[in-house]
């Protein structure tokens, strides 16, 4: 319970001054902190509601309560979509990476520690694609938001197929829905990624 609460104490903490520093340059930090808050609220209410009445999906609750969390901020204090979602994705996987790592030491997790090893390749791809998509001749408009809808693709594509051939490493519901759900999403994701490199100009 304490390396739990450890764990989430850290995350959180590298969580807000990822998200602050990827969005500092455009927006104050009052701004900034506002909405890093109702994806904290999203994210823990969801949460707490899926452990008392659907807890096999958490996972999936966290995410749709960061994501409502971020849309009311957008919303509410006018922070562009696509430049907001990059900073979460972006300033999420460290959090994330830490949880598996703590609950593989905790719980000596094999299945765990392999998601803490796919967390941190994501994040270096991550990375990667933030440095190089203005690079991509066939990503004509150059607009932020291609690294984050890309990790996110290669997220529920990951998630997809291993639902698919392996056995629930990163899974966290039956195997089918999560085939489905991932695989929708993952496919949403390059749409939008379509849609953002039209050149516009």
């Amino acid at each position: 319970m304490v390396a739990n609460i450890l764990v989430s104490f850290f995350g959180i903490i590298i969580f807000l001054f990822l998200f602050w520093k990827r969005l500092k340059e455009d927006y104050v930090a009052e701004i900034i902190f506002k909405v890093a808050s109702y994806v904290l609220i999203g994210i823990s209410i969801s949460y707490f509601l899926s452990l008392k009445f659907f807890p096999i999906w958490f996972l999936w609750s966290a995410f749709v309560g960061a994501i409502l969390g971020l849309v009311l901020g957008i919303i509410t204090l006018r922070v562009r979509f696509y430049e907001a979602l990059e900073a979460l994705v972006i300033s999420s996987l460290p959090w994330i990476a830490l949880m598996f790592l703590g609950n593989s030491v905790v719980h000596s997790s094999l299945s765990s520690f392999l998601a803490f090893g796919a967390t941190l390749i994501i994040i270096f791809i991550s990375y990667w694609f933030g440095d190089h998509y203005k690079n991509f001749t066939w990503y004509k408009s150059g607009k932020i938001g291609f690294a984050g809808l890309a990790t996110l693709a290669v997220i529920f594509f990951v998630r997809s197929s291993v639902a698919i051939f392996g056995r629930g490493v990163l899974s966290f519901v039956n195997q089918k829905p999560e085939a489905i759900i991932s695989s929708v999403l993952a496919f949403t994701c390059c749409l939008l990624i379509y849609n953002l490199g039209k050149d516009q100009t």
